[in-house]
């Protein structure tokens, strides 16, 4: 129990000094993990035993992770999803097999030997891909959904593939065969062919089964109302499912993901998904830090260049076969280099095929044994690769503004508004004035979302709006009005202050963060501003009010009056800000005449009030203050 503890202060005082070294490096969590794995490790520090102890619980994370990804994967999604996932997805590992395993021949391995080893290093790490697109916000973009459908393919493709590593041990030259023994499993006496059989019957087994056992025990499980029984019965079919697919000689993990696809069915999916979800990040993290741990850095200092050059040849290979796939699909350029960045790696089964094959006689041990490292090494590179691709995008959208907006063709009319910046924002804001009949030139920066737009009929120009030509271009000395909806703080005062000094009869309006944002842009020479969330926090909370059991009325005014007395604070405080003690006082004392005001204002709205109704006093006084500060400027 007590080497049990210790093992745990290991890794988890691990993860808490390197992963917020390494965020604030700039890093990202999954390089920090990744890096605390290899100090800690059984080929440095030596801190957590021997490579077997660190598999397990590796293999622990990837059954977890696994089983999370197929609670996700449900008919609708493979049939929305069905071009990206058997499409792109099965393109990408039918390619990549055969680009690695052309190599593998002209390196002089038997063809058997180089096909088994393409159909490993296609595989890419779902479990570091996803969590770095996580963290650089790119998961439910165009980029996020192109990779999980190739990841995802690729988890599917790992069944047909150990049925078809064990073929190839039949025709495998004698050379190949006694570097290992089988792996120890019910069937491991059966002939290869046989052994197929018993896996495919086996996740028959478990689909079939599971659409007339699992959803009768989970009702089962609804009616004692014990919302940790629910957890326990997830645990408990998945280590039953991964039990069984280790009988047949599968890996757990693939089992796990069985089981969640199983449940995928259920409609008690998303308590299951909410129960375990506060596990997952933790889970990843033990996992990136296993993988790290993994890395046998004596192989490494034995043969460097060897690894060095196997490491940096795979990741050029699958890079430039998923580019080039990618890119037959329709994808940008752009979007095709994220994607193959991102999937440049070898996955997590590498791991697991590579013990089966050396188990099935297919790849030799020592080969096999350099191919792990060369997949964890890739593996920890990925954070790195992903790094150096936005540092060499951004230099490339810095430089393609020299080029591309001065021979954009603008709108032949002259606009009444320049609108800079359509995503969530400006887009409201655009489609409002359009429906009103005023012309407008949008500009942004994002390629992907220019495409998307203009595939939907937008009419939007690629263009760094604080140029000062470019604004000249887009009919910025004629326009009535800019508005300012870019999603950055910095650019948008830049912007702002730019537009002013150039345009000073140009009305701007600007996107606002908070509060210190709005007074920033205002200072720069901003007309007005809007605070991104405050309308809509407020028509939230207008709603709350409601079904809470406030009638319309007395909502609305509620809303109304909040509104009215944070504008005429946000008036009142401007004059102080850059004085930070002034503005705090001021700040608390107004906080609590707000909550004063709103008090009184809610006890004059009683039911039965006459008051209370669609009186027009408060829009009175709103009008007087609206002429008030009108006067006053």
């Amino acid at each position: 129990m007590q080497a049990v503890l210790i093992q745990a202060i290991v890794y988890l005082g691990a993860a808490v000094i390197s992963v917020p070294i390494a965020k604030r490096l700039g890093l990202g969590s999954v390089l920090g993990y990744l890096i605390a794995g290899v100090v800690i490790g059984p080929f440095a520090l030596s801190l957590v035993g021997q490579q077997a102890d660190v598999m397990r619980f590796a293999e622990f994370g990837v059954v977890i992770l696994l089983f999370l990804i197929g609670l996700e994967v449900r008919p609708s999604t493979l049939w929305d999803m069905r071009k990206t996932i058997f499409g792109l997805g099965g393109a990408q590992v039918v390619g990549t097999a055969l680009a690695v395993a052309g190599v593998s021949l002209l390196l002089g391995l038997p063809w058997q030997t180089a096909l088994a080893v393409g159909l490993v290093l296609a595989m890419s790490s779902t479990a570091i891909v996803l969590q770095t697109l996580d963290e650089k916000g790119l998961r439910q973009g165009p980029v996020g959904r192109a990779a999980f459908g190739v990841l995802l393919l690729q988890d599917l493709a790992v069944i047909p593939m150990f049925a078809l590593l064990p073929l190839l041990a039949t025709v495998a030259p004698p050379a190949v065969h006694g570097d290992g023994g089988h792996g120890a499993s019910l069937i491991s006496h059966l002939p290869a062919w046989a052994q197929g059989l018993a896996v495919l019957a086996a996740v028959g087994a478990v689909v079939g089964g599971g659409r007339y056992v699992v959803r009768p025990i989970f009702r089962f499980i609804a009616e004692a109302r014990l919302r940790e029984i629910f957890t326990a019965a997830a645990l408990l079919i998945v280590v039953g499912v991964a039990g069984l697919m280790q009988t047949v000689g599968l890996s757990p993990a693939l089992g796990a993901f069985l089981a969640g696809v199983v449940l995928a069915e259920s409609e008690f999916r998303r308590e299951l998904e909410t129960d375990i979800e506060p596990f997952r990040g933790l889970l990843l993290g033990l996992f990136f830090i296993t993988v790290g741990a993994g890395i046998d850095l004596r192989l490494v200092a034995s043969q460097p260049l060897t690894l060095i050059s196997l490491v940096l040849g795979l990741m050029i290979l699958k890079f430039l076969v998923m580019f080039g796939i990618a890119r037959l699909f329709g994808a940008p350029a752009r979007g095709a280099a994220a994607v193959a960045t991102a999937l440049a790696q070898g996955g997590e089964f590498a791991f697991v095929l590579l013990t089966f094959t050396v188990g099935a006689g297919v790849i030799g041990a020592t080969l096999a044994a350099l191919l792990t490292a060369a997949v964890a090494v890739s593996m920890a590179l990925t954070p790195v690769a992903v790094i150096l691709y936005e540092r060499i995008a951004e230099r490339l959208n810095a430089a393609i503004p020299d080029v591309e907006p001065e021979t954009g063709d603008f709108d032949e009319q002259e606009p009444d508004i320049i609108i800079a910046g359509f995503g969530r924002f400006g887009q409201v804001t655009g489609r409002l004035l359009a429906a009103n009949g005023f012309r407008s030139t949008v500009l942004d920066t994002d390629i992907e979302q220019i495409e998307l737009l203009r595939r939907f009929g937008r009419s939007v120009h690629y263009g760094d709006a604080t140029r000062l030509d470019l604004l000249r271009q887009a009919g910025a000395d004629t326009a009535k009005m800019l508005i300012v909806a870019i999603d950055d703080r910095e650019k948008t005062v830049e912007l702002v202050e730019t537009a002013r000094r150039a345009f000073p009869n140009l009305t701007i309006l600007a996107r606002a963060w908070d509060r210190r944002h709005a007074y920033d842009l205002l200072a720069n020479g901003a007309d007005a501003v809007e605070r991104e969330t405050f309308e809509a926090a407020l028509s939230l909370g207008a709603t709350a009010l409601q079904k809470l059991g406030f009638r319309a009325h007395r909502a609305h005014r509620a809303a109304s009056f909040f509104r009215r007395h944070d504008r005429k604070t946000f008036e009142d405080l401007r004059p102080m800000w850059g004085q930070e003690e002034a503005y705090i006082l001021a700040s608390r004392d107004a906080a609590k005449t707000m909550d004063r005001l709103l008090a009184a204002d809610l006890q004059r709205l009683r039911p039965g009030d006459a008051g209370g109704g669609w009186d027009t006093s408060s829009l009175e006084m709103e009008l007087r203050e609206r002429a008030e500060r009108e006067g006053a400027s």
